[in-house]
């Protein structure tokens, strides 16, 4: 199974088509979308090409390809214009030899995790900053933001395939940090 994560969009049109640009690019089965779709929320400052009605029917044109989960700065407002499910604030995705545990970072995240077992992996989003590393028996990974880049960091997605977790810059495609989901 091939998987694509992007979290943090903040209704960055540029970024959206670029996200989108890579997915088809890597023969992903699904795009996984780790909340913060439209809204740039009152932290952040407006993104780079801020259109969120625009992301929106970028992102419905994909919709059947999209699991999502609810960020922080995501409303019932935000899903009337979109066409795929954004309410949920955790999803979970098995992959024959653990779980992916999927969420924004705001309610589970590092600091705050779900009860998880030994080799699950905890995917979030919401610190803008890209992780890919074992901490104890878990796997923890975050692909960063695709628009509003923090900690020194470029904008990155992530991807899983042939058992690796990787953060890519969104631009050139290097890697930035890695993990093996089954050493």
């Amino acid at each position: 199974m091939k998987l694509m994560f992007a979290s943090d969009i903040h209704g960055s049109l540029p970024a959206t088509e670029r996200m989108l640009d890579r997915f088809a690019q890597s023969g992903a089965q699904w795009l996984i979308l780790l909340g913060d779709l439209l809204y740039h929320g009152p932290r952040n400052a407006l993104p780079e090409g801020y259109a969120p009605s625009d992301v929106a029917e970028k992102l419905n044109a994909q919709a059947s390809r999209i699991i999502a989960v609810r960020g922080n700065c995501d409303s019932e407002v935000d899903q009337m214009l979109l066409n795929f499910p954004i309410t949920a604030p955790w999803q979970q995705v098995l992959t024959g030899r653990q779980r992916l545990f999927l969420t924004h970072g705001h309610l589970y995240g590092p600091d705050n995790p779900p009860a998880l077992a030994a080799g699950d992996v905890l995917v979030s989003g919401h610190t803008h900053i890209p992780v890919a590393e074992k901490r104890g028996d878990v796997i923890h990974f975050n692909p960063g933001s695709v628009s509003i880049p923090k900690g020194g960091f470029v904008a990155s997605y992530g991807m899983l395939e042939d058992d690796y977790l990787q953060v890519l810059a969104l631009n050139d495609q290097q890697v930035i940090a890695q993990v093996a989901i089954n050493p």
